[in-house]
């Protein structure tokens, strides 16, 4: 399947006068009427049927002679349409250690619960879930270039080391200062243009990577941990450097994750499954029930949906490119955020 076909026009309107969020990243609707092009989730007025045509991509609609809507922002990531959501970004980004609270937000004329259940929506965690994840991050890397416990857990803007000592526990499996000394897998972090990645490697192959606010993230560390017994600590391999370097010709548009070796840490099916995910191309899809005859087992459906959302290799072993039987974009661990801006940079692949 790729990923140019769209449903038929009556399923695509139903879905736009329902303001339906399954089609994000797919499908874009332009209104003859005014000349625009929206989002199917956009709040304005809906336009007749006769009035819309149907788009893949805002390069489309945009080549059709349609100029993008002010109040859906359909050029951008689904959560760039929300302005509270682009300021409260933006802000984080600017000052990524800042201690954020929900006085901040309400200083800011932002009604903490609103921001809460638009965060969660688009991310999958709170907004002060993802300025802790900034502040963590900020602690690991003065961990890294062998700070003292005290210093690197005052860096991280966190009122005590019991408080450091902890979120790291959670993150990790291990207290901070184990975290330094000699190991057999070493843990980065990667900067991305959708947000940090923790990326866990050897001498030789890839073990983890993950957006470092995905929910399973602990329980994919800890595993790893019980793997090595104990020997997952910071640092840094020519693994890291590889992987960095292909993410960022990735997110620039420049070439498709090609070779980057990586070592599966699942049960003989889930194996088959990655192994399976690996080999479609960059700029296709495929459906689960797609997925389960590739590897001989047409009736797993669910078990191949279960092994898909196990996957601790995001992008690398892309789950990402596996969408709904209708064609329309289903749960991601990264968030469906990120899935539709993912699809939408490798269309380009796909010519």
């Amino acid at each position: 399947m790729t990923m140019n076909a769209l449903p038929d026009p009556k399923t695509l309107y139903a879905a736009l006068v329902a303001r339906d969020p399954a089609y994000e990243g797919r499908a874009l609707v332009g209104v003859t009427t005014t000349g625009i092009f929206c989002r199917l989730t956009c709040p304005a007025r809906k336009p007749l049927e006769t009035n819309c045509q149907w788009f893949t991509t805002a390069t489309e609609a945009r080549a059709a002679g349609f100029r993008p809507c002010l109040r859906c922002h359909p050029t951008g990531a689904t959560a760039e349409g929300e302005p509270l959501v682009r300021d409260l970004m933006a802000r984080l980004e600017a000052d990524p250690e800042h201690r954020w609270s929900e006085t901040d937000l309400t200083a800011l004329g932002h009604d903490p619960s609103t921001v809460r259940r638009a965060f969660k929506r688009h991310f999958g965690q709170s907004f002060l879930e993802m300025a802790r994840a900034a502040r963590l991050r900020h602690g690991l890397g003065a961990l890294k270039e062998g700070s003292q416990m005290i210093d690197a857990q005052l860096d991280a803007g966190f009122d005590s080391a019991s408080g450091f000592r902890t979120a790291f526990a959670r993150l990790f499996g291990h207290p901070p200062h184990q975290m330094v000394k000699p190991s057999d897998l070493r843990a980065d972090w990667i900067d991305t243009p959708l947000g940090g990645m923790i990326a866990i490697a050897d001498d030789s192959n890839l073990h983890l990577l993950e957006f470092v606010e995905r929910k399973a993230l602990p329980q994919g560390l800890r595993k790893l941990s019980e793997l090595t017994k104990g020997r997952l600590g910071l640092g840094r391999s020519a693994v890291h450097d590889r992987t960095e370097a292909q993410l960022r010709r990735y997110f620039k548009g420049e070439a498709p994750l090609m070779d980057i070796p990586v070592a599966l840490h699942g049960t003989d099916f889930q194996n088959r499954v990655w192994q399976a995910l690996q080999t479609i191309p960059a700029g296709e899809t495929r459906s689960y029930a797609q997925l389960a005859a590739q590897i001989g087992q047409p009736t797993a459906v669910r078990a191949v949906a279960r092994a898909n959302a196990t996957n601790r290799l995001a992008l690398v072993v892309p789950c990402h490119r596996v969408i709904g039987a209708d064609g329309t974009l289903t749960g991601y661990a990264g968030g469906l955020w990120r899935k539709e801006k993912l699809i939408e940079i490798e269309r380009s692949y796909a010519a």
